[in-house]
């Protein structure tokens, strides 16, 4: 199994389009889930033209990291890819996950449809029990996906000794296959 698995034909997918601090964590995390197919990291929420990483980098193109994330939603559902994005960062806290500090790695969910939204508010209603501060994460319809360079492609895949894979992205995947585990994809 290629760590990309790609839809059937005959598939109907969705899509999910969500910022969570560094895209390599969420990338990491939602290729391991059942029902899958795709994962792409990428930029959304900006007001410059296909913006690179050192721009985005930078803090004056409005964009977040984000992963769109392409899903069969009769194996895993919006609301499980949302639940999932609840646990795997910290949406308590403005422009920021851990060290890593921007308007870039804001916790955002961009819908694709009034249905996402409605099933949005509900996920984040939900999650609000689980942590103590109020969750600031952003919701507004998707008006542009900027898929990132191909350098960002299957980051921790192809860089676990990187020290930030190590020490950020690695306990998250950690974190997931444990309380998500029933929903992991299986050899």
């Amino acid at each position: 199994m290629s760590a990309r698995p790609q839809a059937s034909a005959a598939t109907t997918t969705e899509l999910a389009t969500l910022g969570g601090g560094c895209f390599w964590c969420l990338e990491a995390v939602y290729l391991e889930l059942r029902g899958v197919h795709r994962v792409q990291s990428g930029y959304a929420g900006g007001h410059v033209p296909n913006p690179t990483y050192e721009q985005v980098c930078g803090k004056k193109t409005g964009h977040a990291e984000v992963v769109q994330v392409t899903f069969d939603p009769a194996e895993i559902s919006y609301r499980e890819v949302l639940d999932v994005f609840f646990t795997i960062h910290d949406p308590t806290t403005k422009d920021r996950q851990g060290n890593d500090v921007g308007p870039q790695y804001r916790s955002a969910i961009f819908t694709h449809s009034s249905e996402q939204a409605a099933i949005a508010r509900e996920a984040m209603t939900a999650a609000q029990s689980h942590w103590s501060d109020p969750i600031v994460t952003g919701l507004e319809p998707l008006e542009t996906f900027w898929p990132a360079e191909s350098m960002h492609d299957d980051y921790f895949a192809r860089n676990p000794q990187n020290p930030y894979c190590a020490v950020v992205v690695a306990p998250k995947v950690s974190k997931a296959r444990k309380v998500f585990f029933d929903k992991l994809r299986r050899p």
